[in-house]
């Protein structure tokens, strides 16, 4: 999956938060002082050509939509900062947030549990 800049993920965060809509939709969502329009158009058109959104046309008028789910993305993002940065490990990502405080008892215990969740419907389709 091809990376995306820090202007492309927060125009593919927009998007995937109105599910479509055109260059102006997307714009209405940046907070103040908005990106100027032909900014935005242009991030658009690089998502487009790195295959993140398509569009329909509607005479001049483009409608933009997502080609890549946000979570499809956001596994991506969390494996490669994992294997740049924590040498592929879990273990010391979340040893990382625990050490700088980052992370509380109850929040471990949530992420166990999730973890054990996942293993046990894991377990059942691979019956």
């Amino acid at each position: 999956m091809k990376e995306l800049t820090k202007a492309e993920e927060q125009v593919m965060q927009y998007l995937w938060e109105i599910g479509k809509g055109f260059v102006k939709d997307i714009l209405e969502k940046f907070p103040e002082p908005k990106p100027n329009y032909n900014t935005v158009s242009t991030v658009v058109r690089v998502l487009e050509q790195k295959g993140f959104i398509g569009h329909k046309q509607y005479g001049n008028t483009y409608e933009y939509f997502p080609l890549v789910e946000q979570e499809t993305y956001s596994s991506h993002a969390v494996n490669k900062v994992v294997n740049q940065y924590f040498g592929g490990s879990l273990k010391s990502l979340v040893s990382f947030f625990v050490k700088k405080n980052e992370i509380d008892i109850k929040e471990l215990n949530d992420i166990l549990k999730t973890i054990e969740e996942g293993k046990d419907e894991s377990e059942i389709t691979n019956d």
